[in-house]
């Protein structure tokens, strides 16, 4: 696998490796070797998540508050998405810059983000499985999201998909108002709890 930092720091896209033969096709989709030599810290795994979603389902942009925050690792088994993060970290210097990536499981790849880190995606075709490890459990009163649809954010949903996005994620305030609201996570908190994941 090749292991590439996105736009937004502590977000990597990772090149996975198929291999196939008459009988079908293998794919290492997640080793927690290389992941940890890149990140500095090896993935806490607490929690298994899978999705399946029809066609323009969108889903985000989550966020937990740090700490200890939820990184997640994430796979498109079947479909195909784009997945898109977010830093949603006050005083980061690229505080509100995203960054997309296509998740397709005929080229597969998959995002790994660190806590702290806003994550949304669309699906692009019918029954899209996204499959993803995080390291913690869902907490209620912990997380948060942001709207997807703010246009100050500017997220690349393409034009030719009718998105449907839950009732919670339609009631999330921009990140302007998330912001004022003190819901978001600070660099400052984040940049401590990196720090002490990689004493661990």
């Amino acid at each position: 696998m090749e292991i590439t930092e996105l736009a937004v720091p502590d977000s990597y896209v990772i090149d996975l490796v198929p291999h196939g033969d008459t009988r079908g096709r293998f794919t290492e989709w997640y080793r927690a070797d290389l992941l940890s030599q890149t990140v500095g810290h090896a993935l806490p795994l607490a929690q298994a998540n899978h999705s399946v979603s029809a066609r323009g389902v969108l889903r985000g942009v989550h966020f937990a508050l740090v700490p200890p925050g939820q990184a997640k690792y994430v796979y498109c088994p079947a479909g195909r998405v784009l997945d898109v993060v977010v830093d949603v970290r006050v005083g980061s210097p690229t505080f509100g810059v995203h960054d997309a990536v296509v998740l397709d499981s005929e080229q597969p790849r998959a995002v790994y983000l660190a806590e702290g880190l806003g994550h949304a995606f669309v699906a692009l075709t019918d029954h899209t499985s996204v499959t993803y490890l995080v390291s913690a459990g869902y907490d209620p009163a912990r997380e948060f999201g942001v709207d997807p649809t703010d246009p100050d954010l500017a997220l690349p949903w393409p034009s030719d998909v009718e998105l449907e996005l839950s009732a919670k994620d339609q009631a999330a305030p921009t990140l302007a108002q998330a912001r004022e609201q003190g819901l978001l996570p600070t660099m400052e908190q984040c940049a401590a709890r990196y720090a002490q994941l990689r004493q661990v």
